[in-house]
């Protein structure tokens, strides 16, 4: 948890390591995760650097593996998934596989060729084939049309008729046709038919379906641009014997030629098959060690040599308390490789700011995640993430609160909690993705919803009678009600006004909203006050809070000065102006009854009831009270010259907010250069700047001008903020009351309308069955998803804005260590990403 309040602290350490023993530490560190490495070869460019060659050769391996990959994909074949991650192999051990995937990637490529060519040969063989074939049979209509004396060459001297003959795509041959009829001008006679087998594409693997043709002509020009035209579409042109023997020779020929290719390929496609099953079970293992040693040899590629080359410099982060798994790394390194120099590591001191590290878990990661969304919190800095935890339910329990809605959540986010084991291993699209990486927030919105439910005595829009209603209806005015409703919109609902005259019995409800409001008449006018006061009251709480953390802050990085000058400020400003609103809310709640009998005092009566947003704004322009009699001027005595008072502090505080830090820089910036000065002339020049605190290093050189301009910044932020962030805390208030008031209209539009057909016979039953269904899709997809969503992002908007921004600056950058978890975590991000 102390992780979760601040940032680790963190240490710079420089590594000395052995060559031989550089790339087993490595790879020890990247199991382990725990040190975010510095380039300390900036100025040299990747091909200048010591393991250039070693990264280069790993590239070539990875396309190797890219392109069997690839093939296996092609068909269709499965990939084993690993059960364990293999580690990192040694150096050595990558030469045989090297050699390997050498040897298997020609294998392929040649099949792959071969298969290729033979697949040529196949269709063109299968063209030729249907061309014979079509044509043989369009000839022998022919002859046995003519007279059988006359020999094909005299039959074809006598028409002096030419022909072409081929193989065109099918979605072509109507241009083809009309193309042909164009030009020729009715000269070229066209027979076309259909090839009943799909051709494929040997170079793309695309079927198409091809038609057979033939195309008769008259002249010796017309066959050139017919030639022509056949290029122009892509076709292919067979030639066909003339004699009838010849062809139905070659049709033979051709067709035993066909079936023996067939095997050929058949034969070859067996072959590959059983060489790519073959290194599909091995292929998520070289991937991993490769991208693995590729991670390890750009990761040396920071470090650098010294002098004597004989040894390796390297500097990284690392949390303070990961630097025993630093040690053992370095201990086992040297063991793996056999050296007998040990390795070891000095902790240097910097002024430089380390990486903000927040070491988190399953529960924690999804709270940190939100706050990393928005920004890094500076080193050392307050996380907000751990207040999160509690707050961020709640605020959007505020807002959806409804027993029935909180259920669902409940149900959804137990279950992806109770099987994430499961849900981790199978995969899942993006969406289901971020709900399942927030599966503990969707869990504690649902547990906190259900209690805010139970408070606002809402499930499904309907109430709960646990402790039994207050309020007592006189039966004759029930009935008088319900005949005029009857008469009047033909409304047979009984809803009443609760006026607490003579039906209510005094003593509130025990837990929540009393259950008869959910009937009354003036129930929004009742839940619309209640609930706004109610955010109001929660708003300025949550900010108050985020005040009170700034605190923490300035004690830790020792600016407790700053406490006086801007906390106190703050906090009284804000508690001068909106804590006193707060209050005058519960003197409103205290003070003041709806009873409006002769027994009760008319004075504390409704009527008399002040406007708490009116006497605010009066307040802060000095106005006095409207007010008449029986009415008082005030809730309570000396209530004008309090408020005057609070006004005239409040505007004391932008001042002192305004000056205070910007003088006591400048003081302390004075005293600084007074204390160099001193040290310079008694010949100090060897000042010790440990003894300095980082921030009153006399090393700054900013302006006085901007320390001003940075105060009148942040002190006109905040004096407008309170109250702009302040009403924004109203949307608790709107969508609470948005969602209660959908929740009721989805019941009556919808679900109570089978109740009123349940008077006739078998209509309600069925009735109630279909329009569940309804009812309930429209529950779970508007209120519990779309409402939730809108709940959700509000609820972010108001951490983040108005209650980070109390104390909160998110100025730091994240750390990110070298880990092979990490890297495929985020290749595994990256290709879902292509995917989409």
């Amino acid at each position: 948890m102390g992780a979760l309040f601040r940032s680790e602290e963190m240490a710079l350490t420089q590594l000395f390591v052995q060559p031989e023993a550089a790339y087993h530490i490595v790879a020890e560190l990247g199991e382990s995760g725990c040190v975010q490495f510095r380039d300390l070869n900036e100025e040299a460019s990747m091909f200048q650097r010591a393991y250039s060659n070693d990264v280069k050769r790993i590239n070539e391996i990875e396309r190797q593996i890219r392109y069997v990959e690839g093939e296996i994909r092609k068909a269709n074949l499965r990939i084993l998934d690993l059960n364990e991650m293999p580690k990192a192999p040694h150096p050595r051990e990558i030469v045989n596989l090297e050699a390997h995937l050498e040897k298997t990637e020609r294998d392929i490529r040649e099949l792959s060729e071969g298969a290729k060519s033979l697949k040529k040969e196949y269709y063109d063989g299968v063209h030729e084939k249907y061309v014979l074939i079509k044509a043989q049979s369009f000839f022998s209509q022919q002859e046995d049309a003519l007279n059988s004396e006359y020999t094909p060459d005299e039959m074809k001297n006598a028409s002096q008729l030419g022909f072409i003959a081929g193989v065109i795509s099918k979605e072509k041959i109507f241009a083809f046709e009309r193309l042909l009829w164009r030009i020729g001008r009715g000269n070229i006679f066209l027979r076309q038919a259909d090839i009943d087998e799909l051709i494929v594409d040997p170079d793309t693997g695309v079927e198409h379906r091809k038609v057979a043709f033939i195309a008769f002509f008259q002249g010796a020009n017309l066959a050139g641009i017919i030639q022509k035209i056949c290029n122009g579409f892509k076709a292919t042109i067979v030639d066909i014997p003339v004699a009838p023997s010849i062809r139905a020779d070659r049709i033979k020929l051709i067709s035993t030629q066909v079936e023996d290719i067939k095997t050929v390929i058949n034969t070859t496609e067996d072959h590959r098959t059983r060489l790519l099953v073959s290194v599909a079970k091995d292929i998520q293992h070289w991937d991993i060690i490769i991208c693995k040693m590729k991670a390890i040899y750009n990761t040396l590629n920071l470090f650098s040599h010294d002098v004597s080359k004989k040894c390796l410099i390297a500097e990284g982060w690392i949390p303070k308390n990961d630097l025993p798994l630093l040690e053992k790394a370095l201990t086992e390194g040297s063991i793996a490789c056999g050296s007998s120099v040990p390795s070891f590591y000095n902790v240097l001191r910097t002024k430089e700011t380390p990486p903000t590290f927040n070491r988190t878990n399953k529960f924690t990661a999804g709270f940190q995640n939100l706050i990393s969304s928005y920004a890094f919190a500076g080193y050392r800095e307050l996380n907000p993430a751990l207040y999160t935890i509690i707050t961020f339910p709640f605020l959007f329990a505020i807002m959806f609160g409804d027993v029935g809605h909180a259920i669902i959540m409940v149900c959804f986010g137990a279950w992806m909690v109770i099987a994430e084991k499961k849900l981790m291993a199978q995969k899942k699209n993006e969406i289901f993705d971020i709900f399942f990486s927030g599966r503990y927030i969707v869990l504690l919105m649902g547990i906190f919803s259900m209690y805010t439910g139970f408070i606002y005595n809402d499930i499904f829009s309907k109430s709960m009678n646990i402790f039994g209603s207050k309020w007592k209806i006189d039966y004759n005015d029930a009935i008088q009600h319900f005949n005029v409703n009857m008469t009047e919109t033909n409304d047979a609902s009984l809803r009443f006004e609760l006026v607490p005259r003579h039906s209510y019995a005094g003593h509130p409800y025990f837990a929540g909203v009393d259950p008869a409001w959910q009937t009354a008449e003036n129930k929004i006018i009742f839940l619309n006050s209640f609930k706004m006061k109610l955010s109001i009251v929660f708003g300025v709480v949550h900010m108050i809070f985020g005040v009170c953390l700034s605190v923490v802050n300035f004690i830790h990085f020792k600016k407790k000065a700053y406490i006086i000058l801007d906390f106190l400020p703050k906090i009284l400003f804000f508690g001068f102006l909106f804590v006193y609103m707060v209050f005058m809310i519960f003197m409103k709640w205290t003070n003041y009854t709806a009873m409006n009998d002769d027994n009760v005092d008319t004075a504390h009566g409704s009527s008399c009831a002040p406007n708490v947003l009116i006497f605010f704004i009066g307040m802060m322009l000095f106005k006095k009270s409207e007010y008449e009699p029986p009415c008082e001027k005030y809730m309570f005595g000396g209530q004008e010259m309090l408020q005057h008072v609070l006004v005239i502090l409040a505007l004391v505080c932008i001042p002192w907010m305004l000056l205070g830090v910007p003088l006591y820089e400048m003081m302390k910036r004075k005293k600084n250069k007074t204390l160099f000065t001193h040290h310079q002339q008694n010949g100090g020049y060897h000042v010790d700047l440990e003894t300095i605190p980082e921030s009153e290093a006399v090393s700054s050189h900013e302006e006085d001008d901007d320390l001003f301009v940075h105060a009148a910044i942040h002190t006109i932020e905040f004096t407008l903020s309170t109250v702009s962030h302040t009403a924004s805390y109203l949307r608790l208030w709107a969508l609470s009351l948005a969602h209660a008031q959908l929740s009721d209209v989805l019941w009556d539009m919808v679900f109570r309308k089978a109740f009123v057909k349940l008077s006739y016979p078998y209509v309600g039953g069925v009735s109630i069955f279909v329009i569940f269904w309804a009812w309930s899709t429209i529950t779970v997809g508007i209120l519990v998803l779309m409402e939730g969503l809108s709940a959700f992002l509000h609820t972010l908007r108001l951490h983040w804005v108005e209650f980070m921004s109390k104390f909160f600056e998110g100025l730091g950058y994240n750390f990110e260590p070298f880990s092979f978890q990490r890297l495929f975590e985020e290749e595994a991000e990256e290709a879902k990403t292509k995917q989409s």
